[in-house]
């Protein structure tokens, strides 16, 4: 999960030990060696975390399996449709966290035809009987109805954690029942949702009498909020560390919010401008002295401008608009010399905009900002020089997500492909785990990826490469690859049969807008059936023959019965 913002706490370990030693003793009646060794087995997976290791542990034999089944407090599952809710529940029966993905990334950008899928109802519906204890739920790019999110408060009596990133199908009335019912919530985050507005209002609906809130995130609520009743809320929730609001919000209220509540780590602004800031004949606040009183500040994020005197109080990760243009970007760099991950959104996603930040920035972050690990960039030009610089510059980077919004764009100095600097990338930033290239880019761009990219794990390509070659030097070069998506990429059948060796090990393949045929599609489906094949067409598009998207993926399952009329799985 890449929003490690989110991690829950771990249940007490002595507890979980004697919940387990309850259950083999109802089990087993007589000791044995085999069950000795078991049950120290299992206290020794209590300390182990991580999910891949914990894989790893249950690929070893029956019994090991079992073991890690039993101990497992937190699921994840990364397609919702790599295996069923039933037996997920079958299997693992004392899950406390679930973590559940739906639709791929590239939904986000309007590639994926409405209702195509990905339901909250069915899980929700088996985990209100299998998991009483469940406190935390992390649903990405899912449909989830106010009728999930009722179940949900009413199924789950120690419900803490709620976060929803780039969903969809709720409305306020969700809300309104998750605030009033969960008195036990911890955090409720909406990141890049789409939510209805019932006209209810929501923020009024959390307990009176204190809550445990740590992190109230909903920028993406898109109409103003209830400010008096957010107000008295961040007053009464004294753990509250995280904050992030509407453009709504204006600035003077921001204000009144972090006088409340100094103890904020992370705190995302809604948009404001020099007008906003004080009417004419008022005093103006002192924003400065805000933001010193928040000595624990590590996050800012949601401005539209940035005044230079706010920023040393504020390092290690920074998220804007780019509306904070070049010269904003310079000021970043100058002052947070501790910065670990740089995020810089579009304010306008069109291809043919004015972009106000560009390769001077991005320079201008490698050079002052040399620990940053983690970077997604967006803007219309880039030269190779800049990106060449970031890569010595910062080389503990792990995520480099370069956007060049305009197709094909080339190194706008010098007129040339962005091949050599985004080889840079994967030469020298060797933690590198995930990447996403754009511009105009050849097969050689490939080449240097399949070369050096050994652990990139997520690969994002929009609008490069000059035949099949550059794809068939990825899948045969980078072992490790999980997730792959490329869209109008000269991309075809030659290149999707290159990666047969290596499908049954990723988690997805995506494909929209290249040159693949149905009968190549049908070719990888007989190869490996043990592999989902949906292809796509256009909700409009009659002709069934005819696709828009590929989308392969792997599924314990067979193929899923919600699957609309435009997806055939082949």
């Amino acid at each position: 999960m890449s929003e490690d913002r989110n991690e829950m706490p771990e249940p007490e370990v002595d507890t979980r030990r004697r919940e387990i030693s309850s259950i083999l003793t109802s089990e087993f009646q007589s000791p044995s060696p085999d069950q000795v060794l078991e049950n120290v087995l299992e206290n020794v997976l209590l300390f182990i975390t991580s999910r891949r290791d914990r894989n790893a542990v249950s690929l070893v034999c029956k019994s090991w399996c079992r073991a890690e089944a039993l101990t497992r407090s937190d699921l994840f599952i990364g397609n919702c449709y790599a295996v069923s809710p039933l037996r997920a529940i079958q299997r693992f029966k004392r899950v406390r966290s679930i973590v559940l993905k739906g639709k791929p990334r590239f939904a986000d950008f309007n590639l994926m035809p409405p209702n195509w899928g990905a339901y909250f109802t069915p899980w929700v519906t088996a985990m209100a009987t299998a998991y009483p204890w469940l406190e935390k739920v992390y649903l990405k790019r899912m449909f989830v109805s106010d009728g999930d999110l009722e179940l949900l408060a009413q199924s789950f009596p120690a419900f803490k954690e709620l976060v929803l990133v780039c969903c969809e199908g709720f409305g306020t009335n969700g809300l309104a029942v998750i605030a009033s019912k969960c008195r036990q919530l911890r955090v409720l985050d909406l990141i890049e949702d789409e939510v209805s507005d019932d006209e209810v209002d929501w923020i009024s609906c959390f307990p009176e009498n204190g809550t445990n809130l740590e992190s109230l995130i909903f920028d993406c609520i898109e109409w103003p909020i209830n400010f008096e009743a957010l107000e008295r809320l961040v007053a009464r929730s004294p753990s509250l560390r995280k904050l992030r609001l509407n453009r709504h919000v204006s600035i003077e209220q921001l204000y009144r919010l972090m006088i409340r509540a100094p103890q904020l780590t992370h705190l995302g602004s809604g948009s404001f401008s020099s007008s906003d800031i004080v009417a004419q004949g008022d005093q103006e606040p002192d924003y400065v002295s805000a933001f010193a009183a928040c000595k624990s500040l590590v996050c800012l994020s949601g401005f539209r401008e940035i005044v230079p005197d706010y920023l040393p109080a504020i390092y290690p990760i920074f998220w804007v608009l780019d509306s904070v243009c070049d010269e904003g970007l310079q000021a970043v760099a100058a002052t947070c010399k501790d910065l670990r991950e740089l995020r810089v959104f579009p304010i306008d996603a069109r291809e043919d905009s004015e972009g106000p930040v560009s390769e001077v920035g991005l320079q201008a972050i490698s050079e002052g900002c040399r620990k940053l690990e983690s970077i997604l960039y967006f803007c219309q030009r880039m030269t190779n020089a800049a990106v060449i610089a970031m890569s010595k510059n910062c080389p503990d980077l792990v995520v480099f997500r370069l956007c060049i919004m305009g197709r094909h764009q080339p190194d706008h100095v010098t007129g040339e492909p962005m091949d050599e600097g985004f080889g840079a990338i994967v030469m020298n930033c060797k933690k590198l785990t995930r990447l996403a290239i754009s511009g105009l880019l050849t097969d050689k761009a490939f080449s240097y990826i399949g070369k050096y990219g050994k652990l990139v794990r997520t690969l994002s390509v929009a609008f490069a490469g000059d035949s099949d070659t550059g794809l068939k030097y990825v899948l045969e070069g980078c072992l490790k690859l999980q997730k792959l998506e490329i869209r109008d990429s000269p991309f075809g059948d030659v290149a999707l049969r290159s990666g047969l060796h290596h499908y049954y090990n990723m988690r997805f393949l995506w494909m929209s807008s290249c040159r693949l045929s149905r009968q190549g599609c049908e070719e990888i489906a007989r190869a490996m059936p043990r592999l989902m094949v949906e292809v796509i067409r256009n909700e409009n598009e009659q002709d069934k023959d005819s696709f828009e998207i590929l989308y392969l993926y792997r599924s314990l399952e067979g193929p899923r019965i919600d699957a609309p009329e435009f997806v055939t799985i082949l």
